[in-house]
């Protein structure tokens, strides 16, 4: 394998491809800076002018965008607690309450050597672990997701939350709003009050964007901020020591939970940043600090995030599974250019797989040289008044919410929602487990209606082996803890 990764960087290092990759990581970064504008539906918009490129190159640049997203999340979620993707949603509880300490260039900074490590550590494992991971992700079956599901949402709930009935209010919006469109299998209408706009359910791109950034939006707007959204940065645009001592035990632990979890299907990047918070929360030597700007709170997650990204190509290339709605439209790029992802893949197009995977490590490092000089001009948007910083924000995600369904219902059901953020908001219901609840309430569903098919309407089929019951006893112990 190590002889054909070399072979696969000397097809990235040609001029065009390392252009390609340093375009890719531009406009991934930009877009996920962007709210509402993520990389799955950049890439989706560049698949009709991508067609007369050479699959390498085309592959590569859309691998650029998607790791690039991942770094640029975590700027606005930082900056304006307005995360451009979902799983940026946890960086946004600790680095937004950093940044309005003077410290967003730290919080900014740990983002993206985090991002750096675990993005490195993740293709590593990706370039040598990919058909063992693969193996160990097709013997998950709907019992053992249905307890990963349970976990992912009582972690979310009891950690999200001023208190855990709170936690439980915000999961069972989002989950309610996740059930809207025709039932997959009874070909039913649900919750759709005879709106056929609404058939196909609500964009969680458009969900995310009205609960965080137009909530947030609203929330300024009815409180009056002033002209300034933060206090203004203080301290060198770098890490500390006692901030690189704290920090890189959290990247690392994030990474062994982001890479596994981001690999199996229906895993994702959401699960594991959740985890990693939670796991950080329980072992940090200042506990005091999480809910106001811990620093572990923000690396650990972000490594997370990064890994499970790198997680998520293990299935898209090894058994063609896309895990991820970036991973779905990379793979139909795969099938416009003739290729199926799958087992076959690796010998049928041996030197195209090994130049991508190639292109991530270049790509991650071209992301660090990216970010790292410019923390400081991220951080220097602190500055810029408040009514001018949410005004862009809801010019950004009314585009991003339009371009992602293309219709003014999605407007209008973008402004219901941001007005139900707002409402959660001043009730004091965390908007974050509502996002989880859109985005895993369908899959649990999806995989708890499976299991019971299996069984034939017996639940012991839920405990049924021992990664169920293993994965059920940690969701006992996190509601109980």
């Amino acid at each position: 394998q190590f002889g054909l990764l070399m072979e696969g960087f000397a097809g990235v290092l040609t001029p065009a491809n390392l252009l390609w990759a340093l375009v890719g990581v531009t406009i991934g970064t930009a877009v996920g800076v962007l709210p509402g504008i993520g990389p799955a539906l950049t890439v989706a918009l560049l698949l009709p002018i991508t067609f007369r490129l050479e699959p390498s190159a085309a592959l590569i640049l859309f691998a650029g965008i998607y790791y690039g997203g991942m770094y640029g999340g975590s700027t606005t979620s930082i900056l304006l607690n307005a995360p451009g993707e979902s799983a940026s949603l946890i960086s946004a509880l600790e680095g937004n309450k950093m940044a309005r300490a003077g410290r967003a260039a730290a919080a900014l900074a740990t983002a993206a050597l985090g991002s750096f490590v675990a993005g490195t550590i993740g293709t590593v494992a990706l370039t040598f672990l990919a058909p063992v991971v693969a193996d160990v992700a097709t013997t998950f079956g709907p019992p053992e997701y249905v307890a990963l599901m349970a976990v992912a949402f009582v972690t979310v709930s009891a950690l999200l939350g001023p208190d855990l009935l709170k936690g439980l209010s915000g999961l069972l919006v989002g989950v309610t709003i996740g059930l809207i469109g025709i039932d997959t299998q009874t070909g039913q209408p649900r919750l759709v009050f005879g709106i056929n706009s609404l058939l196909d359910g609500i964009d969680v791109v458009i969900v995310v964007v009205a609960l965080f950034a137009l909530s947030e939006s609203f929330g300024h707007l009815l409180t009056g901020t002033g002209h300034s959204t933060v206090e203004p940065m203080r301290g060198p645009a770098v890490l500390s020591r006692s901030d690189l001592r704290r920090s890189w035990p959290a990247w690392l632990r994030g990474t062994a939970l982001g890479f596994p979890i981001g690999s199996l299907p229906a895993g994702g990047a959401e699960v594991p940043t959740f985890l990693s918070y939670t796991v950080e929360k329980k072992l940090s030597h200042h506990p005091e600090e999480f809910g106001h700007g811990a620093i572990e709170g923000v690396a650990g997650p972000e490594a997370a995030n990064n890994a499970a990204a790198a997680g998520v190509l293990v299935p898209l290339l090894t058994i063609g599974l896309p895990t991820s709605a970036t991973a779905a439209v990379i793979l139909t790029a795969f099938q416009s250019y003739g290729l199926q992802p799958g087992p076959q893949l690796f010998t049928e197009s041996g030197p195209l797989v090994w130049t991508l995977i190639a292109s991530l490590y270049v790509g991650n490092v071209m992301l660090l040289v990216l970010n790292l000089p410019l923390v400081r001009l991220w951080a220097r948007l602190l500055t810029i008044p408040a009514y001018g910083i949410y005004a862009g924000v809801l010019v950004f995600a009314t585009l991003g919410a339009y371009a992602a369904g293309g219709t003014t219902v999605d407007i209008v059901v973008l402004c219901v929602l941001g007005l139900l953020g707002l409402l959660m908001r001043l009730a004091g219901i965390p908007v974050a487990p509502a996002v989880v609840g859109v985005i895993l309430g369908p899959l649990a569903e999806q995989q708890l209606r499976r299991a019971l098919t299996l069984s034939e309407g017996d639940p012991a089929i839920l405990v049924s082996g021992p990664i169920t019951i293993g994965l059920w006893t940690i969701a006992a112990l996190s509601l109980l803890l």
